[in-house]
């Protein structure tokens, strides 16, 4: 197992993969850590997750830069991304307890209620493209409901998942309570079946999901999964073309476009196509790709080189079929798999541009003449990860928001982000489930009727 800088190409660390025997010692581990774990105190807990909260901030500089030498991500990014992994863990070390508190319910017996009790130890396998936000919005809400985890981690970010091992150690947790595991994706369905795994969690493509799944299935454990998308952004004709393209812009560069909530397809109401689309071309072709060390640098490369091959074939198998190239779509020179900003037009069924997800700095511009129109273009996808609207019609944006969109979630007025306080997850072939918010946490628990006579 290698970590490869995509920038420099160089290799930064060989790990040796685990065998079975020492993944069936960890494992082993951490279900004895959780049986003292789950008796541990609300307050308890919060307290090392508050410590863990404190030493991703005390180290974001050293973090994020993981993060860009394994993947590529650029700088001020990746420091965000240590900034909203610290939030979760505070969010959850503040609101845990009143989210599994016991609920009473009426009932003949002289007391009823609901107990939400913690299952034991949860798998969570986990992309590379947000390597540490994508665990903090697992491990903080299981590990304040008194489950213990084990990660299995992208293969080329290794360092990353060691070092949140190495974190979760450093704010005090009991030893076991969390631990990575370095193994290949072909040791998944093995490590799931294991009788001392209770749940498990994926983030990734939906061929993983569906591999995933039917293991878990299988085992009659319960999974969350939260997969692909090809989120939909509706520009109104009476938007503000001006904040609606720099928002949709920002979004569609974000991680350069490694983001399965990214803005990935931009439906525009006839009258206001052509002003939209020269904004936003506009601004995509603004972006400055480089260094991703320099804080100057607004698009880093791909994390690898099969990564922009993929997509760039997507491109241009689209090309051929007839969509038109209105920025970028090559190769750059170099061995960096940079991939510039990419806007497609005239893209209709039948192209990969139309159906697959653009996993990288590519949109897709779409023309509608009538709302109904717009929506059917919109859910005309596998995917219900996330969805925009963009109108001065707060009311009607709602509407479509409520009503119309097929998502997970739906902004108005802004790019789908995920926070804290919210659900978030897809439909369809986005996966199901829900990470985050009480539902999030409640996800991993035993719902326990209690009932006293």
């Amino acid at each position: 197992m290698q970590s490869i800088n995509p920038f420099t190409g160089q290799v930064i660390c060989d790990y040796s993969e685990y065998s079975s025997t020492e993944v069936e010692k960890i494992i082993a581990k951490v279900d004895q850590a959780f049986h003292s774990w789950k008796l541990t105190s609300f307050e308890q807990r919060a307290v090392f997750m508050k410590n863990l909260q404190a030493r991703l901030l005390v180290k974001k500089e050293e973090l994020a830069g993981i993060i860009v030498s394994e993947m590529g991500k650029v700088k001020r990014e990746a420091i965000g991304e240590i900034e909203k992994c610290a939030s979760v863990c505070g969010f959850y070390a503040e609101n845990a307890q009143y989210f599994l508190k016991n609920e009473p319910i009426k009932t003949e017996a002289s007391e009823s209620y609901i107990s939400y009790q913690p299952i034991g130890t949860v798998l969570a396998v986990m992309p590379w493209n947000f390597p540490f936000w994508q665990i903090f919005r697992f491990l903080a809400p299981a590990l304040m409901a008194g489950n213990s985890g084990v990660l299995k981690h992208a293969s080329n970010v290794s360092g990353c998942a060691l070092a949140i091992e190495q974190l979760v150690c450093e704010s005090g947790f009991p030893e076991n309570v969390f631990r990575t595991l370095l193994i290949g994706s072909k040791e998944v369905k093995s490590v799931i079946e294991n009788p001392l795994i209770k749940a498990v969690t994926l983030t990734g493509s939906t061929p993983a999901g569906r591999s995933v799944a039917s293991a878990a299935g299988a085992a009659l454990k319960r999974s969350v999964l939260e997969l692909g998308g090809s989120d939909p952004y509706l520009i109104l004709e009476d938007a503000d073309i001006e904040t609606a393209a720099r928002l949709c812009v920002t979004s569609r560069l974000l991680n350069a476009g490694q983001s399965c909530i990214g803005a990935k397809r931009f439906i525009i109401a006839d009258q206001v196509y052509d002003s939209f689309k020269a904004e936003f071309v506009r601004l995509m072709s603004a972006a400055k790709f480089g260094d991703p060390l320099d804080l100057e640098t607004s698009i880093g490369p791909l994390a690898r080189v099969d990564l922009r091959e993929e997509l760039h074939l997507q491109v241009e198998k689209s090309r051929e079929m007839g969509a038109t190239i209105l920025l970028g779509g090559f190769i750059p020179e170099g061995n960096v798999p940079f991939y510039p900003p990419t806007v497609l037009e005239n893209v209709v069924p039948g192209m990969p541009a139309y159906h697959e997800e653009l996993f990288g700095p590519v949109a897709v511009l779409f023309k509608f003449k009538t709302e109904e129109e717009a929506i059917r273009i919109a859910n005309d996808t596998v995917f219900g990860l996330g969805a925009g609207v963009y109108t001065s019609d707060i009311e009607n944006g709602k509407l479509l928001a409520e009503k119309g969109l097929e998502a997970g979630c739906v902004f108005v007025n802004d790019f789908v982000k995920s926070d804290p306080r919210l659900p978030f997850g897809g439909i369809k072939e986005s996966g199901y489930g829900r990470e985050l918010s009480m539902i999030g946490i409640r996800e991993f628990v035993n719902v326990k009727t209690i009932v006293v006579k």
